[in-house]
């Protein structure tokens, strides 16, 4: 039973999600989120965790693959296009964004690299709030068009995006697990592991260090459109800061760093214990003084410190360092 779980686990978790919308029609909102959330956090995690470089900004990519969607689809622009070549422009933007920061910044590394991401966070942020003019600063860029699904009527408030959330997530998955036993994702192994041993190999470590970036910045884009246009506008700028960028490197942390189904689990856990689990046990306890709401954040840094102490390597480790 445990080597069917570690061979087939995702496989048998996608057959367990599928039909939730129709048993509780009232989580596939939040199972959407997750979903999307799960894209970034896979994105995150090619960087991280099997390039071994630390990136604080991933929020940025995030934005920037929403606002591209909001831009191009609005009707406030004149583009006015669909949401699937928004989807593809929104991937595209976002890995273009991403080689151009990694280029000049290949050098660096550890907390040097870390901070210069950090750095563009903000600056992303800052330019997001400011240029009125194109992302209309505080206010969202509203409302995003619907998907064109062949012509068929699709009730995308409640189900179609979790069902497209889920399709983008599960080509992502095949894709990086192709990925990383290819000899692109041995080379992002090599670099991680030791990079000047790598280089001696033959292996040109800049350009297998950007190419992670552009990848991690490409799925984040993605994540980030289907984001914008599950909830019809592009939000607030308070949706792409450091902060959310800090959530989703804890949830690769947790899970387990260049793990795929680390980061799926962390994910999983993390904003199923948010986003489901809290509701839940607030109404457990109406009437007390004091809501779980008010301690989650309490509960989930102890869990953190627990977790470095005593399972440092994630709940799902990489095999390799298993």
């Amino acid at each position: 039973m445990k080597e069917i779980l570690r061979k087939h686990g995702h496989w048998i978790a996608l057959a367990i999600v599928l039909p939730l919308p129709w048993l509780h029609g009232q989580f596939a909102g939040q199972m959407k989120d997750i979903f999307i959330f799960s894209i970034l956090a896979l994105g995150l995690n090619v960087v991280v965790g099997y390039t071994g470089l630390l990136h604080l900004g991933i929020a940025a990519f995030f934005g920037i693959g929403a606002y591209i969607t909001g831009i191009l689809t609005v009707a406030q622009f004149p583009f006015r296009w669909g949401f699937w070549p928004a989807l593809v422009a929104a991937a595209a933007g976002s890995a273009l964004a991403g080689v151009l920061l990694a280029g000049p910044t290949l050098r660096l590394r550890g907390d040097y690299l870390a901070i210069v991401t950090l750095g563009f966070g903000e600056v992303i942020t800052f330019a997001i709030r400011n240029l009125e003019n194109i992302t209309y600063g505080s206010r969202s860029l509203n409302p995003l068009p619907d998907p064109w699904f062949f012509g068929l009527p699709v009730d995308w408030n409640t189900r179609g995006y979790y069902f497209v959330s889920l399709a983008v997530l599960v080509a992502v998955l095949v894709l990086l697990r192709n990925l990383g036993r290819s000899r692109l994702g041995r080379a992002w192994t090599a670099v991680r592991e030791d990079e000047l041993a790598a280089t001696c190999m033959g292996l040109n470590a800049a350009t297998i260090k950007l190419s992670a970036f552009a990848l991690g910045s490409a799925l984040a884009g993605l994540a980030g459109c289907l984001y914008a246009a599950s909830y019809d506008g592009t939000q607030t700028p308070a949706s792409y800061t450091f902060n959310r960028s800090i959530i989703v490197l804890c949830f690769i942390i947790i899970g387990g760093m260049g793990s795929l189904r680390g980061a799926l689990a962390g994910t999983f856990v993390l904003m199923g214990y948010d986003n489901i689990l809290t509701p839940i046990l607030d109404g457990w306890v109406q009437g007390w003084t004091i809501k779980f709401s008010d301690v989650k954040l309490i509960v989930f840094g102890l869990v953190l410190i627990l977790m470095m102490r005593f399972k440092p390597e994630g709940l799902f480790p990489e095999r390799r360092t298993a």
